[in-house]
């Protein structure tokens, strides 16, 4: 993830500490005092959806997958967690509320001390079942929105889905429970992006987390409804801007990017436009912290069967089966030669991804997109959006200098 409101605004946030080791900047209490040495694991929970959305990365469907962990082997999964020293549990699926146990898993997870929270579609919370989940010890709760609800009814299989979401925002809010919107950019949707931001913080949400599309699972299935490089920047620009007009006005939003590390030189340019070299300077010391890509190293899921995965995107490869061997030592297994290259792939990167001057901040950005536009697993991602004068093809390597200065 990364933080535009952290970057642009000096916005404090609970992720500072483990995002960018800045947890002496920030005077709001910290997940981590220091940038995770762990993955943060996704744990599809159950392959359940009550709803069917055209861009699931898990492959949903509206029943139960066969192997899903019993209450007994997900309180076992957790200890494995535990044990390696995982600072976050996502819950996630299909959508998680379906399962009766949630209340029970997400204490246990709070009890062993990895910090629990939640992926959810929202139409499935009511009052009383938020309420439970604060009380269990869930932290957080981000539910996805995809647009105004004409569009997003039309992304999730469902009328009335939009209204439902909002029901279940609002009632995570009225009980006290930390909330943010998941919001996936592609083409059918960007029109609506300011429209459901503005909405949501008339309800009182003040955290957004803008997901790029990742062609994974059903989401393979639309590559064509992904944005052009052009409108990708363009929606990040956007976004930028957006997060500094509620900064202006008093607003404290929390603005996140995810999915797409050219974002991360796309803000160093843009501090540069905006604000001058010493805050492009700022901006990328604290990315370079943050560490570009973080696939196969911070960033882990399991599936609802005990499949480790490289990201939740990345479903199609699995590193082992928790239910043969412990989470960590399948982590730690590089003998694994996918695993072992993306984890030193700065070295192996093709085109203009070899000699990118902000390399070291976006890593390459999707090992998956590539592969799956290309074949090549080091070739360049299709959606990097900058410029070869941004880049330093033919010019500067210096990452905080002026473009091809």
């Amino acid at each position: 993830m990364i933080s535009i409101s952290k970057l642009l605004c000096d916005l404090d946030a609970e992720g500072d500490g483990l995002r960018y080791d800045a947890a002496d900047e920030s005077s709001k209490p910290q997940i981590a005092e220091s940038k995770q040495r762990r993955p943060v694991v996704v744990w599809n929970t159950t392959r359940r959806c009550n709803l069917y959305c055209s861009h699931c990365y898990a492959a949903a469907d509206l029943e139960a997958g066969q192997g899903e962990f019993t209450t007994a082997e997900g309180r076992a999964f957790l200890d494995q967690l535990a044990d390696y020293d995982v600072p976050v549990v996502l819950f996630s699926g299909g959508e998680p509320l379906v399962r009766d146990d949630l209340e029970e898993l997400v204490a246990y997870a709070a009890d062993a001390g990895v910090r629990p929270v939640l992926s959810s579609n929202g139409t499935l919370l009511t009052r009383e079942r938020a309420a439970a989940l604060r009380d269990a010890g869930l932290q957080y709760a981000g539910i996805s929105v995809d647009g105004l609800p004409e569009r997003n009814d039309e992304f999730r299989g469902q009328d009335g889905a939009f209204d439902a979401a909002v029901r279940g925002i609002e009632n995570c809010l009225d009980v006290g429970l930390k909330t943010g919107l998941r919001y996936t950019i592609t083409e059918a949707n960007a029109p609506d992006l300011e429209g459901v931001v503005d909405l949501l913080v008339d309800v009182g949400l003040d955290r957004f987390c803008f997901y790029h599309l990742d062609y994974g699972g059903r989401g393979a299935e639309i590559v064509d409804a992904d944005l052009s490089a052009e409108e990708k920047r363009e929606a990040v620009k956007r976004v930028a801007d957006m997060t500094l007009e509620y900064h202006d006005r008093g607003e404290e939003i929390e603005t996140l990017l995810v999915g797409n590390y050219a974002d991360a030189a796309y803000l160093v340019e843009y501090a540069r436009e905006r604000f001058g070299p010493e805050k492009a300077e700022r901006v990328y010391a604290h990315l370079e912290r943050n560490g570009g890509d973080p696939t196969g190293e911070r960033i882990a899921d399991v599936d609802y069967e005990g499949n480790v995965h490289l990201t939740q995107f990345w479903q199609g490869y699995s590193l082992g089966n928790v239910r043969d061997r412990p989470f960590g030592e399948i982590w730690e297994d590089e003998s694994n030669p996918l695993l072992e290259a993306l984890r030193n792939r700065e070295d192996r990167l093709s085109g203009k991804c070899a000699s990118c001057r902000y390399r070291s901040i976006c890593r390459g950005a999707s090992r998956l997109r590539a592969l799956a536009a290309t074949g090549d697993l080091f070739a360049p991602d299709p959606q990097c959006y900058l410029s070869e004068d941004e880049i330093g093809v033919g010019g500067s390597n210096s990452p905080v200098g002026g473009a091809a200065d």
